[in-house]
């Protein structure tokens, strides 16, 4: 009653776009548990020491400190149609970037399949019959890795190709920051990487750094958050640094026993540790520290990243459901709903604890 929730940093003081009120609940443990840990971090430059004179102090806020209140980074505050125009990576309602980017050559391709009477070519795609039913490995929770590299990949390669500009930053140009000790083209920043080649790059330090699929769809997630927030464009001359920032950060976001900066300088053999450790910096500054995943976020675009596969013809493998797997999901399924019952018939015993209370009796039905 009467406490009023202040902000040392006016929205309209910095330079970038704010972000939205962070949604209810993380993607996993990791994630929350890092924000915490790199909130306390300090931001730097001077936008931090507001005013304390503003009149917008707590009252009889404790401790008797002189100093602005900070909020947390779930609690900032801001106008919904900004966050849903600006901030896909933060809201489960706002349309994914890279889907959205995708959309022009989805329709041109069709367009273009009516127009000279080309099959699609969706006869090589399974459907489930009565005697056959096909699925796939992947779930939200346990995505196929091959798949999913695949898909982000692509989503990068959208990105690239359907950029607005070639807006971009010092710390993420390969010209003042090789990765290899190989010369870089003076005509780096004109050619657009094709899919191949980012998702051979990508691959590559997947597997040497053995990451999850769960940590590619973060690393796309940080990407547009990153794109979003430092309003820039990922070209031709940032993609691989962008995408190792991304990568970097999603990896010790996610996993318990993260990648240390050292180790993916013995997978890029020409790259120090100073580079790493400084383009970490900027990227979680420019990020503003928000590296919290929502859950709804994070399914949002693993269905996004599964619409993009159907639209290039890029499908999951499909199996026939054998008889082995289905007894598998059989048991997998029985052992789901023994642990729900166990669990509610806990619940059960702990809300009949009340004094004088003996417990349930039950009757048996009488049927006529």
């Amino acid at each position: 009653m009467g406490n009023t929730v202040t902000c040392c940093v006016s929205p309209d003081a910095s330079p970038k776009l704010g972000r939205a009120r962070g949604g209810a609940g993380g993607a996993a443990a990791g994630p929350e548990r890092w924000a915490d840990a790199y909130q306390a971090a300090p931001s730097g430059g001077g936008s931090g020491s507001a005013e304390a004179d503003s009149g917008d102090s707590e009252p009889g806020g404790g401790g008797g400190g002189g100093g602005p209140h900070l909020q947390h980074i779930s609690d900032r505050e801001f106008p919904d149609d900004l966050a849903l125009e600006s901030n896909p990576s933060d809201h489960p309602r706002a349309s994914t970037i890279f889907l959205s980017k995708s959309q022009t050559d989805v329709r041109e391709k069709r367009k273009s399949n009516h127009i000279n009477h080309v099959s699609p070519g969706q006869l090589t795609k399974k459907y489930s019959s009565c005697s056959t039913i096909f699925i796939d490995d992947s779930t939200v929770s346990q995505p196929n890795l091959r798949s999913t590299i695949k898909c982000v990949t692509l989503a990068i390669f959208y990105h690239i190709k359907n950029r607005d500009s070639d807006r971009s930053l010092d710390i993420f140009d390969e010209k003042s920051h090789p990765l290899t000790r190989e010369e870089v083209p003076d005509d780096y920043y004109k050619h657009d990487p094709d899919h191949k080649h980012i998702y051979r790059f990508v691959r590559t330090l997947f597997s040497a750094a053995q990451l999850t699929a769960e940590c590619a769809i973060v690393t796309l997630v940080y990407l547009e958050r990153l794109l979003t927030y430092a309003e820039i464009d990922i070209c031709p001359s940032n993609w691989k640094r962008i995408v190792l920032g991304a990568i970097l950060l999603a990896s010790k976001v996610w996993d318990d026993q993260a990648v240390w900066n050292v180790d993916y300088c013995q997978i890029l053999k020409d790259i120090t540790v100073e580079d790493m450790n400084e383009m970490e910096r900027h990227f979680l500054e420019l990020l503003q520290f928000n590296i919290n995943v929502p859950a709804s976020v994070y399914a949002k675009y693993y269905f996004d990243l599964r619409s993009l596969a159907d639209d290039n013809n890029l499908s999951f493998l499909l199996e026939p459901l054998s008889k082995e797997r289905a007894q598998k999901l059989e048991a997998i399924s029985r052992l789901c709903e023994d642990k729900y019952k166990d669990l509610s018939k806990a619940a059960m015993r702990r809300s009949f604890s009340a004094d004088n209370l003996v417990g349930i009796r039950r009757s048996n039905a009488i049927l006529s």
